[in-house]
């Protein structure tokens, strides 16, 4: 017999409702996850007792969606979400049902999920409660709808890239009529709001295999969420710098970075401009030229068309602009970089660097390490001596330069501009009265 260990608060939720004489079990992604070793982000029950009842067993509660069931039980800080079994109507929107019916059978309220390994429940005086064989599942390491795959996800469709997301989290493979119904309809994934698409989008390439891009893109399901990728793994790299085509680079890419979410989305996007503007000369050698302009452009596309934030939008089209920038292997070439690329960002444009590098051709990676490593070391150096880069650091400001005689408008930036030039050069010259004369001086010249 399988038994799990559940957190006081949550046995103690159980333990009130059952003494009220009624059914209660912990339920769903909390049961995988325990009988993983993994600890489960929160632990959501399921009862037999309606809404009020749940609601006047405890002290404390919130109407959380009384209409789906569900109430949150606060033990404490600590909330915990109780629904009451119920039995989905019809789903009008392929992602929500128009009614539900709450139901007195466990059987028929875990019938309505959608994974077998998320359809399993528990508590501690009936052990595992385990109709669909998840438990099997989870050993054959198999994502598989409850019951017909088609029905789950003409249901909502969005179970169809939670499928694939759980199998990258779980390193998981799609059990064959679940891929099958999924590229049968994926085409409902178009009635699925961009937010929900982003969720899962973001889960899946933070996941430890974010290489299961590919499944979305084999059962079609990109074509309706992220062409973008469909015409980069269409486009060949006959380079002598490239193994992959442009979508099997940003798959290999993806694996050789660490799971930081702006970090990923900068590598699935940095190559998203290659098939526009490819092109073969006479040898029959493909040039991607321009290609991080126009990466950067569809970047922004698609974040601002599957709603991600200004801040994490700004930050990965930064990334996907500068990841092929190769700055003169000197402290001003370096200087300049940063300036360029900005002190925030660049260490992580160190780490897309060698990530797009490690998916290139084996034979040019060493040398172009060596070169990342190189560059890493002069911009520590940069930072432990203080050089300045940027015109905040500047030994003088505009006000200094107005003050002096220098109108404010287009003539004083590009008077600030040369200085900065002159410092980031030469980090000595930052020096006010230095660079006082010498604004004087090419001002008037």
């Amino acid at each position: 017999m399988i038994q799990i260990q559940i957190p006081e608060k949550v046995k103690k939720i159980i333990d009130t409702l059952t003494a009220a004489g009624q059914e209660a079990y912990a339920v769903g992604g909390c049961v995988r996850d325990a009988v993983l070793h993994r600890e489960p982000a929160d632990w959501d029950i399921t009862t037999s007792a309606s809404p009020m009842e749940v609601k006047s067993l405890f002290k404390k509660t919130i109407d959380t969606g009384l209409q789906h069931g569900t109430v949150t039980v606060m033990l404490g800080h600590e909330g915990f979400e109780v629904t009451t079994y119920r039995v989905d109507g019809v789903y009008e929107d392929c992602r929500h049902p128009k009614e539900v019916q709450f139901t007195k059978s466990l059987l028929e309220d875990l019938k309505r999920r959608d994974f077998t390994i998320n359809a399993m429940a528990y508590s501690p005086s009936e052990g595992l409660v385990d109709a669909f064989d998840g438990i099997g599942d989870l050993k054959r390491g198999v994502i598989r709808c409850v019951g017909e795959a088609r029905e789950r996800f003409t249901e909502d469709a969005l179970r169809m890239l939670r499928a694939v997301r759980f199998g990258a989290q779980l390193g998981f493979t799609l059990e064959a009529e679940t891929k099958k119904a999924i590229g049968e309809l994926c085409e409902n994934l178009n009635m699925v709001s961009a937010e929900r698409v982003q969720t899962e989008l973001v889960k899946l390439l933070l996941s430890p295999h974010p290489e299961k891009l590919l499944e979305v893109w084999e059962t079609g399901m990109t074509k309706v969420i992220l062409p973008e990728f469909d015409a980069c793994m269409a486009c060949a790299q006959k380079n002598p710098h490239h193994k992959y085509s442009v979508g099997e680079h940003t798959i290999c890419a993806l694996k050789n970075i660490e799971a930081n979410r702006m970090l990923r989305l900068a590598m699935l996007f940095h190559d998203f401009g290659k098939p526009i503007v490819k092109t073969t000369d006479a040898k029959g050698i493909d040039h991607f030229h321009r290609h991080q302009e126009v990466s950067e452009q569809l970047a922004e596309a698609v974040m601002r068309r599957l709603r991600f934030d200004n801040d994490t939008m700004r930050a990965v089209t930064r990334l996907v602009r500068y990841h092929d920038d190769h700055p003169a292997l000197t402290p001003a070439g370096v200087r300049r970089a940063v300036n360029r690329i900005g002190e925030d960002l660049f260490p992580y444009y160190l780490k897309v660097q060698r990530a797009d590098i490690l998916a290139q051709a084996t034979e040019t990676q060493k040398e172009k390490l060596a070169a990342v490593e190189r560059v890493e070391y002069l911009f520590d150096k940069i930072l432990e001596e203080k050089d300045c880069f940027t015109l905040k650091q500047l030994a003088v400001g505009g006000r200094d330069l107005i003050a002096a005689g220098i109108p404010a408008g287009p003539a004083l930036g590009e008077v600030l501009a040369h200085l900065l030039e002159l410092v980031i050069e030469e980090p000595k010259k930052n020096d006010r009265q230095w660079l006082m004369e010498e604004a004087i001086r090419f001002y008037k010249n």
